[in-house]
């Protein structure tokens, strides 16, 4: 700390600024502008910080212009996205939370961060942590899905993943949440667009990843683009000031997103550039991402008195300790002058990864692929994509490095005639490939169908008003139907697609999401059966657009819907229900729970309660089973919704074989947000309910009961164990 008092005693007003100053230089863009050379800005000490810019030549380069030709040799901080891998590619995330693994979330991360940091990169602007429910939302591909439960437990994984035990350490980089908060239920999912939500939604699904990642000791925080009642989060002091620091006692620095300071005066709460700069600064907005903003308007807004020295001074202590506590004072080259060759990130974890991600939808005794197979032909724009088998947010990945499917399967099946034609291209309106296409599947035992989106149909800027398939795949795959040859249909996309005919008439239908590098060798393990799928779905699959959002933690209607009574809460055209699940997911093997049961029948808000249940393994391999426990509150002050989930556990069955599944849970879990969003325990009954996803008919039940009023925190204690 001498040496942060030393420097802003040391300072001058433009040199402290310069710390404020986030630049975009250098090798992608990712924002309405790209990076422009920063070389005498760096040497003026007017940037403390760059982003979109990696390898060591390059950050070393600059690195020396600020260490070595600067006033007091500030070193900058180095920043990227890094959200699913950097130069090996993961899973997106959203494919990778329905792995529901913890461990293998930590490790997917670490292996990143080590990436990263030997390319010089000291933080990343990732975990993003927005729930959402709205499929037709870009970046719902970029989160953890619809629960916060889940993007909490994922919150917590991915910071101790990226920031290890130590931040000043070799290859450990600094976590940043983001979006703080609530982007995944902008308006009509569109991106950048405003958010009405009742403060209920906001403390009990919107903010609880952001606190477990605060709890987690992330490193930074981003604030979204959007507002929030009419507040845009870039100037929140309520949520940035009063919350996140004063009540959640958040110390880190505070990042904008990209140009988003600028973008106040879109949001219409700012008359100039100097009121944006000032309104920024004053809600706890510590470094300007791209703006520029900070930099050529904070004198004036200094001057006019829209801010104090203070508020500029504490923001430059918060990035400089960030600076300290990544080791960049002690040594600014510690990731990237080494003796020691990059980091290398196993090949086999990212295959695992990749089929740990896989989820099988639809299965009608087609899969895995029968050892008979001779003739298979592989149909669809997406069979030999490799570049969009990367997804959004590859910045530092090489398409030349993936696998594709078709290229996959060659390799799996070495003694199978493979034919291939794409048929339509993804997007756009040519036929003329279809009927060749359909004509050379014909002669097949079996086609797969390997249909979805590009990668750049999903990440920022890229919502889509009807979420299924674009382009002529539709009809590329009713003349692959009309053969008559079995299907297996494959869906690579960065979100759930509404698509029930596909679901209706394919032998089986696969997500296989966007999976990365090795998306071709994890897609043949999978279908061939060397590997028994386990994923399970983080979000619900809607049937048609008209259903988004859908989820399964709503409250009862106050009509439930009734076949037998027109007047109750139903759609005349459509089913309420989803077309798969929250949770859902299929093995080749099949699953039955039995016997659930708790160790006490009341409680209260500090004692502990086991629930039991059994699973048998009735097919004939051994699988991975994902067992989801959920609570329902039946009478509150406030209504509750009819499934909350608390707890999830795995277990691992060899054919017949039966596994005990035991949940610890405190009476703190039963917790929800009273009148005033404090945390309370009221007496009455619950309900626990237990399966293998969230289709409330097919879970097993009992009922517990609360015997005491009383406040409790929500940090209590979850785990689950065989």
């Amino acid at each position: 700390m001498d040496v942060i008092n030393s420097l802003l005693a040391a300072m001058t007003l433009e040199e402290k600024i310069g710390q404020l100053n986030l630049v975009a230089a250098g090798q992608a863009v990712t924002g309405p502008a790209g990076g422009g050379e920063a070389s005498a800005d760096i040497r003026a000490g007017r940037v403390g910080g760059l982003l979109n810019l990696w390898g060591r030549d390059t950050t070393a380069a600059a690195q020396r212009l600020a260490v070595e030709e600067t006033r007091l040799g500030i070193p900058l901080l180095f920043c990227l996205d890094v959200l699913h891998g950097h130069r090996t590619i993961f899973p997106i995330p959203l494919a990778e939370a329905g792995a529901f693994d913890p461990l293998l979330w930590e490790r997917t991360a670490r292996a990143a961060a080590m990436e990263a940091a030997s390319d010089g990169i000291a933080l990343t602007f990732a975990p993003m942590l927005d729930v959402s429910r709205d499929p037709r939302w870009g970046r719902i591909a970029e989160g953890p899905g619809e629960d916060p439960f889940v993007a909490a437990r994922f919150a917590e994984a991915k910071i101790r993943g990226f920031q290890g035990e130590n931040s000043a350490a070799r290859y450990s980089i600094a976590a940043t949440a983001k979006h703080f908060c609530a982007a995944g239920a902008v308006t009509g999912g569109l991106d950048y667009a405003a958010v009405d939500l009742s403060e209920r939604a906001l403390h009990e699904v919107y903010l609880p990843p952001f606190h477990a990642a605060v709890a987690a000791g992330c490193a930074a925080i981003m604030p979204a683009y959007n507002s929030v009642a009419g507040i845009p989060m870039t100037a929140h002091i309520g949520l940035l000031r009063r919350l996140l620091r004063d009540k959640w006692g958040f110390d880190g620095v505070i990042v904008s997103d990209y140009n988003a300071i600028a973008e106040l005066l879109q949001h219409g709460v700012a008359s100039d550039p100097v009121e944006a700069a000032a309104l920024a600064l004053r809600a706890g907005i510590d470094m300007d991402m791209a703006s520029g903003v900070y930099g050529r308007y904070l004198p004036e807004a200094l001057a006019r008195q829209l801010v104090g020295q203070e508020d500029i001074d504490s923001a430059v202590r918060r990035v400089l300790t960030l600076k300290q506590r990544l080791g960049l004072f002690e040594d600014p080259y510690r990731r990237i002058e080494t003796a020691e060759s990059p980091a290398a990130v196993p090949i086999e974890l990212a295959r695992d990864a990749a089929r740990r991600a896989i989820t099988l939808l639809t299965n009608r005794g087609i899969l895995p692929l029968p050892a008979h197979l001779r003739r298979i032909a592989i149909i669809g724009p997406l069979a030999d994509a490799r570049a969009e088998m990367m997804g959004p947010w590859a910045l530092a990945g090489n398409p030349n490095d993936g696998v594709t499917i078709l290229e996959g399967l060659k390799a799996a099946l070495p003694n199978c005639e493979i034919t291939f034609a794409a048929g339509v291209a993804i997007d756009g309106e040519d036929k003329s490939g279809i009927e060749p296409a359909c004509g050379l599947a014909a002669g097949a035992e079996l086609i797969i169908l390997c249909l979805g989106e590009s990668a750049d149909m999903s990440g920022e800027a890229a919502s889509r008003a009807m979420p299924g398939l674009p382009g002529r795949q539709r009809e590329l795959a009713e003349g692959v139907f009309a053969i008559g040859t079995p299907v297996v249909a494959l869906l690579s996309s960065g979100r759930p697609l509404t698509v029930p005919w596909l679901a209706e008439r394919a032998q089986a239908l696969v997500a296989t999401w966007f999976l990365g590098d090795a998306a071709g060798h994890a897609i043949a393990d999978v279908l061939t059966g060397r590997f028994n799928p386990t994923a399970r779905l983080p979000v619900a699959w809607p049937r048609e657009a008209g259903q988004i959002p859908i989820f399964y933690a709503a409250r009862s209607p106050s009509r439930p819907a009734n076949a037998a009574d027109p007047y109750t809460s139903k759609y005349l055209d459509l089913s309420t229900e989803p077309l798969f699940p929250f949770g859902h997911g299929l093995s080749y093997s099949l699953v039955r729970l039995e016997n659930l049961r708790a160790n006490r029948k009341e409680f209260g808000v500090h004692d502990k309660i086991e629930v039991e249940v059994d699973a048998i393994n009735e097919g004939q391999c051994s699988t991975e089973e994902t067992i989801f426990l959920f609570i329902h509150d039946l009478v509150a002050r406030v209504a509750r919704p009819l499934l909350e989930l608390k707890a999830w556990a795995k277990v691992e069955l060899a054919p017949g074989q039966t596994g005990t599944v035991t949940f610890a849970l405190m009476g703190g879990s039963f917790c929800y947000p009273d009148e005033t969003f404090a945390p309370v325990l009221e007496p009455g009954s619950f309900d626990i309910h237990v399966g293998l996803n969230a289709d409330r008919n097919a879970l097993l039940t009992i009922r517990l009961h609360a015997v005491s009023e009383a406040a409790a925190s929500y940090a209590v204690s979850v785990t689950a164990k065989i």
